[in-house]
């Protein structure tokens, strides 16, 4: 039996009757399902997700913040994500909701390709340079203003060497993954996902001589602001806290990996044009068929 753990968004149109249609589809396929809290408490018979470790896969059923959301939930443990897409986007997910049957049916046949992707690390340090917060992100990590409009001013240092100081909004450090979420939104480049390295991206900077940079994945990240400005930290947009004058947040590269399903004829371009209308829109409306 292959341990299938199980997270969703409720707020999406559907999720019920493609939970009905797992349960009817787990017994034959040898999969073992555990619904994480919210669901179990909407489907009491069902087992419930208690303890991640155990866990040989994880189904996620919404978008990309679902799946986003479930790959912190498994911690540091590399093991499948089958994301399902029951929204609009789903950039990061491998089927639609109408396409879950051929997907389980695939991935219980080992017909399938486990992509891994570049985790990044996060550690927030106050002034004393103690660490205070740690957080995982697959996206990226933002260090940006609460609402004050006005441009602050962000020290960026690589491996200890000073890079340049920002007068910005704030800035975004993306993994590949996450080149094509905020940071592609902020002026960065696509990065192929599964190149590994670190995209720093200024967020509306104030000077023309600012540009995105790509730093090898052995980089440590520093960014430090003097600003007492409010300033937030985000993580994968979703987690988070805030960040005061005189502190450092840290971000480098993580000792795990996530490991997202693909299946045969999958491409990463041809994601592109179809999701993000990369080359045109006319394939943005074709099915992602599995």
């Amino acid at each position: 039996m292959i341990r299938l753990g199980v997270v969703g968004h409720q707020g999406y149109e559907g999720l019920g009757d493609v939970l009905a249609a797992l349960e009817e589809l787990a017994p034959r396929l040898g999969l073992e399902t555990y619904l994480e809290a919210a669901l179990h408490a909407a489907m009491p018979e069902c087992r419930p997700l208690r303890d991640p470790a155990e866990l040989d896969a994880l189904l996620t059923l919404g978008g990309d913040g679902t799946l986003l959301r479930g790959a912190r939930l498994l911690g540091s443990r590399s093991v499948p994500i089958i994301g399902i897409n029951l929204g609009r986007l789903g950039f990061l997910t491998c089927c639609q909701g109408d396409e879950l049957g051929a997907a389980l049916e695939r991935f219980a046949a080992g017909d399938y390709h486990g992509e891994p992707r570049m985790v990044l690390e996060a550690i927030a340090r106050d002034r004393d340079g103690e660490e205070r917060q740690r957080w995982f992100a697959l996206n990226d990590v933002v260090l940006g203003k609460s609402g004050i409009a006005r441009a602050v001013r962000l020290g960026i240092t690589a491996n200890g060497e000073p890079v340049a100081t920002y007068s910005a909004d704030g800035v975004v450090v993306s993994s590949p993954t996450g080149s094509t979420a905020y940071s592609l939104s902020a002026g960065g480049p696509v990065v192929y996902p599964t190149l590994e390295s670190m995209v720093v991206t200024p967020v509306s900077a104030h000077t023309l001589a600012i540009r995105p940079l790509v730093l090898p994945p052995s980089a440590e990240v520093t960014v430090r602001s003097d600003d007492g400005l409010g300033l937030i930290i985000t993580v994968d947009g979703q987690s988070g806290g805030e960040f005061g004058p005189g502190e450092a947040l840290v971000v480098r590269r993580a000792g795990h990996q996530v490991i997202i399903v693909r299946f045969p004829g999958q491409r990463f371009f041809a994601t592109m044009r179809r999701k993000l209308g990369w080359g045109g829109l006319a394939e943005r409306d074709e099915s992602n068929a599995c």
